[in-house]
């Protein structure tokens, strides 16, 4: 069975790839102390403290390591642009070195936030990338770390939605738990994006490192749609009100760090070096939804200290 190292384990992409893929994989997580009950192994330990790197992969010898850690909060970022850098460019920098030497496949999460959203239409991977801010910004430079260091290194450009252990990480779950509370909230109505269930993302990412795919690809949904819209379908499937969300515009919004108006991605390159389709937006959903049903976000707190 392969071994999987997962920096960043408590993440919502990390959490949600752990217990995805732990039935066909042996998952080993690294996390600073958050996780107590979880059903895969953890290595307790602080990714930033010197050699850490190098004496877990020597340790738990993995046939592959899938990052998911990130300083992923834009605001943050913009207000701790020291911390960005050093999780965002220079942690994957170190590590798709580390895997190089260990002949380790590396694969690095990256974001759909590196393009400035001016383009009509698709973005593709030969698009020249234009970050708007400290997030965007040292996330494109380690994908440019991480290649440069290892060219047989594998830069996944995300945008996913699902259940996390703080129930606050995805967009999905903003508009879920507030119209629940019939609480009235604001979607964006002029910014595009196309998100995938998280746990298509983790599927897929398996299946990229089984092909041994190398390179930049976009993993993302294959349906763009506004955050408005977005929400307006989380309600229609949970069967909540939908009128609670009202539509807005991001320029009327007080959001420290700029967003992009258009982050449509085209995933055709990587449905190409796969001989596959992407899931639909309405299969993620549905699938999402049944988690609810079954309790996952629950049972996933339970991993918590």
């Amino acid at each position: 069975m392969r071994r999987i190292l997962v920096p960043g384990v408590s993440g919502l992409l990390g959490i949600n790839l752990a217990h995805e893929l732990m039935h066909d994989f042996e998952i080993v997580g690294m996390d600073r102390g958050k996780l107590m009950n979880a059903p895969f192994k953890i290595w307790k330990v602080d990714l930033l403290d010197a050699g850490v790197v190098d004496a877990v992969l020597d340790s738990v010898r993995p046939d592959w390591v899938i990052n998911c850690a990130a300083l992923a909060n834009l605001e943050d970022c913009e207000t701790n642009p020291s911390l960005a850098r050093t999780l965002n460019t220079d942690l994957p920098k170190q590590m798709a070195k580390a895997c190089k030497l260990r002949d380790i496949s590396f694969a690095h999460i990256s974001t759909d936030a590196v393009f400035d959203g001016t383009k009509e239409g698709f973005y593709t991977e030969n698009d020249v990338p234009n970050p708007l801010g400290v997030y965007s910004q040292t996330k494109l430079d380690g994908e440019y770390k991480v290649m440069d260091e290892n060219n047989n290194a594998m830069v996944a450009r995300v945008n996913f939605y699902g259940w996390s252990l703080s129930g606050k990480r995805s967009l999905a779950e903003f508009f879920h738990h507030n119209l629940v509370n019939h609480k009235s909230i604001s979607g964006f109505t002029d910014v595009t994006f196309c998100p995938m269930f998280v746990n298509h993302t983790a599927r897929t990412l398996a299946k990229m490192l089984e092909k041994e795919l190398s390179g930049v690809y976009h993993l993302v949904g294959t349906q763009p749609i506004s955050k408005y819209q977005f929400g307006v379908e989380i309600a229609r499937k949970f069967g909540l009100n939908e009128n609670d969300i009202q539509p807005k515009s991001i320029n009327s919004s007080n959001l420290t760090a700029r967003r992009s108006h258009n982050l449509a991605l085209s995933t055709h390159r990587l449905s190409t070096d796969l001989g596959e389709s992407l899931p639909e937006f309405s299969t993620g959903l549905g699938e999402f939804f049944a988690q609810y049903q079954q309790g996952f976000p629950q049972n996933i707190k339970g991993y918590l200290v």
